[in-house]
């Protein structure tokens, strides 16, 4: 059964908008079925976040950026960040988190489908990134 492993624990930044996390904290992939499965993803201390990054007018709609699904938006942003793994598949283990989280199915689903749809930019943004 997938599950996080260790709880998130982050500090505000100055700015307002990014958050610094202040212990590891990580995730175990444990649906059998998954080429993941076993896999533990830790998130590092010192890691820089936004939780998720949703224009304030859909809040009414997907919830606040720190709401029940902020350990799983934490998680997308360092796979974003480190890109081991698919575009595809760090969304696809950020709706498995966020089903973990017993985010509503419709919320997760919406969510899903708005990363799925934008994430492109950050994807893509990282990877020019990581490659300086």
């Amino acid at each position: 059964m997938s599950k996080f492993t260790k709880p998130l624990i982050v500090s505000p930044l100055p700015d307002g908008k990014m958050w610094k996390l202040i212990e590891p904290f990580s995730y175990y992939v444990g649906k059998k079925c998954d080429a993941l499965y076993g896999i533990t993803i830790e998130v590092p201390a010192g890691f820089l976040t936004d939780f998720a990054s949703i224009p304030r007018i859909f809040w009414s709609i997907l919830g606040h950026p720190m709401g029940r699904y902020a350990a799983a938006a934490v998680l997308h942003d360092y796979l974003y960040f480190k890109g081991l793994y698919s575009r595809k598949r760090c969304d696809q283990i950020f709706k498995e988190a966020m089903a973990v989280l017993n985010v509503p199915k419709l919320k997760r689903k919406l969510i899903y489908r708005f990363v799925r749809l934008l994430g492109k930019c950050a994807w893509n943004w990282h990877r020019r990134n990581s490659a300086k």
